[in-house]
């Protein structure tokens, strides 16, 4: 766990007459990452309301992203914030010991992703609004990094990263494909229109469900409400995309035995999803409560522990700078429709909406964050797997 000497040092009950000693020990932070207090540039804090510097230091990120939503403080730009933060290495200076460690012993004592609790993100952030993701999304509702590589808008980006993963599968027509985190469906409508398969979408999210069941209709295509452990089909393939993140690391074995049981022993698995540079039990503290409750980012390590002795990695993909393009992307597409957006959300939903969107920007644009494309066989392809870019 990782803490810093001034979030260490300072009196939980420290009153108003602190504010200016806390601001200056937060503007010395800061000018290491040539960010300022105040200032003209678009990556600069304005802040306005001083109560912001003993929040910052009590609570860490979480009081970070609260003050924003709250009004507190402001930036232009706060992908380019972010970038600078951790680029300089800041992140310990503004995380907070005491935040932290609820945060760890909670997901050490109890499994924070079990069957009872596997619904929660997708009541708290899937179901918040089907218009608000048609808005902010490409045409087919993808919910998780484009490929960038050969793409100029988020339309080919997504097409390009669908076309990668059905590929990468080696898929077939008459293949029978489990989508585990299928979402609003897109991933599985593009399967079986453009490669002739069947596909059995899961989701944790009713609006989801519901949405994907009337796009894929007429389409060889059943979507469940079901959570990944409830399995017991077989399938030619497998794919999961941008779920993994909300397996937890006490599930990532029974995770990936799960899918071992329902694939074929000539079939390919292939997994999506954000990763962590450093393995840990816990996520951020306000992504975990205003965002994706009960999420977590594998780390490497954490991903062949899972998988040994059931699976060979055939292939490991990453293209995490893609993520800060597309996050942009959809930032820009939620601004510009936020006049019609704002009859249903509130202002204080929009600032949160847009710290997220950006700050994950910032992270993947410093390399904090990884996206990896994994793909595995259970007994090694013969000849060799042929890998895609």
């Amino acid at each position: 766990m990782r803490t810093h000497a001034l979030s260490q040092s300072l009196p939980t009950g420290a009153p108003a007459t602190h504010h200016g000693r806390l601001k200056r020990k937060f503007a010395q932070l800061l000018a290491s990452a040539d960010i300022a207090i105040d200032g003209e540039r678009p990556w600069d804090i304005r802040v306005r309301d001083d109560r912001l510097y003993r929040r910052l230091f009590l609570h860490g990120s979480l009081g970070a992203g609260e003050a924003y939503m709250d009004g507190w403080w402001d930036c232009e730009q706060l992908d380019d914030l972010i970038y600078r933060l951790l680029r300089s290495h800041l992140r310990p200076a503004f995380e907070s010991h005491r935040t932290n460690l609820w945060g760890a012993l909670g997901s050490r004592l109890i499994n924070q992703q079990s069957r009872s609790r596997a619904f929660t993100v997708g009541e708290v952030h899937y179901d918040i609004g089907n218009t608000l993701y048609e808005r902010m999304l490409d045409s087919r509702m993808i919910y998780s990094c484009g490929y960038w590589r050969e793409a100029a808008t988020l339309e080919d980006a997504q097409a390009h990263k669908l076309k990668l993963i059905c590929q990468k599968l080696n898929l077939s027509p008459g293949m029978r494909v489990l989508d585990i985190g299928c979402g609003w469906g897109g991933l599985a409508r593009y399967m079986a229109q453009d490669y002739g398969v069947a596909v059995v979408g899961l989701t944790i999210s009713q609006a989801q469900a519901d949405y994907a069941r009337t796009a894929c209709r007429n389409l060889p295509i059943e979507i469940r409400l079901q959570d990944y452990r409830e399995l017991n089909d077989v399938f030619d393939r497998v794919v999961s995309v941008g779920m993994f993140e909300h397996v937890g690391y006490k599930n990532y074995r029974a995770y990936m035995k799960t899918v071992a049981r329902c694939l074929k022993d000539d079939g390919l698995f292939l997994l999506h999803t954000i990763g962590s540079t450093t393995t840990s039990h816990s996520t951020d503290p306000w992504i975990n409560h205003y965002i994706f409750p009960n999420s977590m980012l594998p780390s490497i390590k954490q991903i062949a522990t899972a998988s040994e002795g059931l699976w060979v990695m055939e292939d490991w993909h990453n293209f995490s700078a893609d993520y800060d393009k597309t996050l942009m992307a959809w930032h820009g597409n939620f601004t510009r429709a936020w006049p019609q957006l704002s009859a249903t959300y509130s202002e204080r939903f929009r600032r949160m909406w847009r710290y997220y969107l950006l700050t994950c920007a910032g992270t993947f644009r410093a390399r904090d964050n990884q996206l990896w494309q994994i793909v595995f066989s259970k007994n090694g392809v013969l000849g060799g797997y042929a890998s895609v870019r």
